[in-house]
């Protein structure tokens, strides 16, 4: 059967029945066409993304040195900045970012990582106290303008930076993490995985675990037990997996493992995609107890054996506990065969508020019955004012 002519492009160079032949089966082949051009185009798309910020944080970066430079050799006051402020948004009124406050922000920006940094000793890596450093470049200007505001160490910042970078963080993540302290947190847990992981599988690790863990988004009471604990970590689950970090992914909560035909239970457990291995969190109202390190190689050679694939790495244990003594965790750690970690946790500050003033708040549940008392259509004014109030 001869085929049909296909229709001739018109002047503009495509088919005049473009719309008739939207209808028509695509060709073989198209879909992957489709995707790597998408691909293609996802990419351009970043890398002009990078390009313009890291040419804007170049000029940036230029202006702040150029009156850092003026001001120091010629004397210029505050004054000059508020006219040049003036001046240039008279020049580029559609352009954005040259207001009085961020030009001393260039200023601030510049003298974080030159002048703060040239008389330090032993010198930072990526800081030569002349030139933009590379990971502040590869971040955008609101997340820069963060970091100078809320931490004075160019260490810390840079840390936060490579951070940033390796994690994607937004801005809300980056301000959540510098205030939840993470940089004097990550990789400060009791572990023995040096000992019990081979390298580079080690550092990983540690650096994975933080001491303490911030739960701040519960509000838990002194004689909580774990179950509450779980609940309320579970209730929670992305503030809790943000606070794990990155890789952390949810398995199950009180995974069922049956051992010569009795019953065990694990509180929690995750799998790690960088690590490629099972994580078993056993969650503890009380301070640490050398009994929990037996209680957890148990359950990782459990997870071992019946859990575990044979492309992954070995499992790896989380003791998260209230408080926790180093010397009785070391210890606790030392002769037992499988990696383990015990960190502490922290959570919202009603916990540590004194008993007296514990007793005087009111509950969640007394808070949501006056709640509803208050809000209730058939409750009059009259009727709640001949309720009793709880003495205080």
């Amino acid at each position: 059967m001869p085929r049909k002519p296909s229709t001739p492009p018109d002047n503009s160079g495509f088919p005049a029945s473009a719309d008739r032949a939207q209808s028509l089966p695509l060709p073989l082949g198209y879909d992957a066409f489709l995707r790597d051009l998408k691909e293609r185009i996802r990419s351009a798309q970043l890398k002009a993304a990078l390009a313009v910020n890291r040419d804007l944080l170049a000029l940036y970066w230029h202006i702040g040195q150029q009156i850092v430079e003026r001001q120091e050799r010629d004397g210029w006051g505050a004054g000059v900045i508020e006219q040049l402020a003036k001046d240039l948004q008279a020049a580029f009124p559609g352009l954005a970012g040259f207001s009085p406050r961020n030009i001393w922000r260039m200023r601030a920006f510049h003298l974080a990582y030159a002048k703060e940094v040239a008389d330090r000793s032993p010198p930072l890596p990526d800081l030569d106290g002349v030139n933009l450093p590379q990971p502040v470049a590869e971040i955008p200007w609101g997340h820069n303008a963060l970091l100078i505001q809320k931490l004075k160490d160019p260490a810390e910042r840079l840390w936060y930076a490579r951070k940033t970078i390796e994690h994607g963080w937004s801005r809300a993540i980056l301000d959540h993490q510098i205030d939840s302290d993470l940089y004097r947190r990550q990789g400060k847990a009791v572990t023995n995985f040096t000992r019990t992981l081979p390298l580079p599988q080690s550092d990983l690790a540690a650096q994975v675990l933080k001491d303490p863990y911030n739960f701040d988004f519960l509000t838990l009471a002194d004689d909580a037990r774990e179950r509450e604990l779980q609940k309320g970590l579970l209730a929670h689950i992305r503030q809790f997996l943000l606070e794990l970090g990155a890789g952390f992914a949810f398995v199950g909560e009180n995974v069922h493992l049956e051992v010569g035909g009795d019953d065990f239970y694990i509180d929690l457990l995750f799998y790690h995609l960088k690590l490629r291995a099972y994580l078993v969190i056993d969650l503890k109202m009380r301070a640490f107890q050398p009994e929990y390190a037996g209680k957890m190689n148990f359950y990782l050679s459990a997870v071992d054996d019946l859990l575990r694939h044979t492309d992954d790495k070995p499992s790896i244990g989380i003791i998260l506990c209230k408080a926790g003594n180093q010397a009785v965790a070391e210890y606790a750690l030392r002769d037992i065969a499988k990696p383990v970690g015990v960190s502490s946790y922290v959570t919202r500050l009603v916990e540590t508020l004194p008993k007296d003033l514990q007793s005087s708040l009111p509950t969640v549940s007394e808070l949501e019955a006056e709640l509803k008392a208050v809000t209730a259509p058939s409750a009059s004014p009259a009727s709640r004012s001949r309720r009793k109030k709880k003495p205080s």
